[in-house]
């Protein structure tokens, strides 16, 4: 495995840089349900997605989730290292989704590479604008598009993600996802069945027909 490959600005770095970045950076593997971060006060540091899948989501204070985004293979995650990061007031929580294997650059290190780096520091507002777009794409979805439409989408992103049409999953966890409740989800699900785009069974969902929920979307 090479670092090289995954942090995308290494070979803009000097080669004291790239040595040191080298003997510093911590390879781990995480379990399935691993919490890598849990808010302002957790400072991991920059983490890089070898392999795997990750959810960024905040809850709200009666329990409610929602996802923020997620992260997969070559994925880089910010908001582990939010503590070097002026004015980042986010509570994120970030759980493993599968079991996964990641770089993580120690936020001291990763603090020396953005001040004496601009190749370095301009990723970083580069990313940093990427996940702040993610964020206002979710809201505008919450706020403007019908809850079947979000669903939908929701499905048949997971088929393309899991690669299969049967996905193990529960409503609890799709309401977690997407900041609602498991009776919304429930009944969306039952409506989605009762037209023949899916059949539900205990904790497992098959998508039966993707054009009818692509045509859903163009609605």
């Amino acid at each position: 495995m090479s670092l090289a490959e995954y942090f995308p600005v290494f070979e803009k770095l000097t080669a004291e840089q790239q040595k040191k970045l080298l003997a510093v950076t911590q390879y781990r593997e995480v379990k399935k349900g691993t919490v890598l971060h849990d808010g302002n006060a957790d400072c991991l540091g920059l983490v890089i997605v070898h392999e795997g899948q990750f959810r960024a989501h905040m809850t709200s204070e009666d329990g409610r989730e929602i996802t923020l985004y997620r992260l997969f293979d070559r994925d880089i995650c910010l908001f582990t290292a939010a503590c070097i990061m002026r004015n980042l007031q986010f509570d994120v929580t970030i759980t493993a989704q599968k079991d996964s294997k990641i770089w993580i650059i120690p936020p001291v290190y990763f603090r020396e590479l953005k001040e004496t780096s601009a190749p370095v520091a301009n990723y970083t507002n580069d990313l940093m604008a990427t996940r702040f777009t993610d964020v206002m794409w979710l809201i505008e979805q919450i706020m403007w598009r019908s809850f079947d439409k979000r669903l939908a989408d929701f499905l048949l992103e997971e088929c393309s993600v899991e690669g299969t049409d049967q996905l193990k999953i529960t409503h609890e966890n799709i309401a977690n996802h997407m900041g609602t409740a498991r009776e919304v989800v429930t009944r969306m699900l039952k409506y989605f069945q009762n037209e023949g785009m899916v059949a539900l069974t205990r904790g497992t969902i098959t998508v039966l027909d993707h054009q009818k929920l692509e045509e859903l979307l163009e609605l």
